[in-house]
Formats: structure tokens, sequence, C-alpha cells
């Protein structure tokens, strides 16, 4: 994985845009369960529960695309449900469980 980039003055690192790179944060991880996964912040000690494999599967892949929505795509989201999953990407983003990365160059 790669470091995270430094935002620009005045943007606050933590808002979610789909059109930016992301990934997993470095100090997250995830543990596959039968309902999605449990997700655990070694830095911040938080827990998540991710209550779909599919968005499982998003936060897995995130590091392998261009942007957050190019990996709605590339798990099959439907665009009818994109905007619940950018949903739950930007409340992960606030807590810390993804974060921005450099795009590739």
């Amino acid at each position: 994985m790669t470091s995270p980039a430094p935002a620009p003055a005045g943007v606050d690192p933590a808002v979610f845009d789909p059109e930016l790179p992301w990934q997993r944060a470095r100090s997250v991880a995830l543990r596959p369960e039968p309902f999605g996964a449990l997700v655990y912040h070694f830095g911040t000690r938080k827990l998540s529960f991710l209550k779909s494999k599919t968005l499982v599967r998003v936060v897995e892949t995130l590091a392998d695309h261009p942007t957050a929505t190019a990996a709605l795509v590339a798990c099959e989201v439907p665009e009818s449900q994109r905007p619940t999953y950018v949903k739950a990407l930007a409340d992960l983003a606030r807590s810390q469980m993804i974060e921005r990365r450099k795009a590739a160059a």
C-alpha cells in the first residue's frame, strides 16, 4: 500500500470524494464474518461492522482501482445502489477506516 496523499491546504482528508483514490487504512484489519466483516482500527481501537459482503469486497479492492467509483463499478454495485455505498464509504472515511492514497503515477 502507498502513503496517503497529503491533503491540499484547507481540505479535510476525511471528506470522502468517490472520484479520488482510496484504500483501507494501513492500521485497519478486516475479519470476514457470515454477515460481512468486522473492521478494527488498531490506532483508534474502534470496531465497526460491514453488513454487506459486497461492501467488504469494495473496501478490500479500493487500492486496486483509480477511484472509489471505479471500485464500485468493478464490484458490480448496481448504479441504483451506489449512493448507499458512497454513504457507507464516507462513514468509513470519517472513522478513519479508509484513507486517501496517492494516485498511481
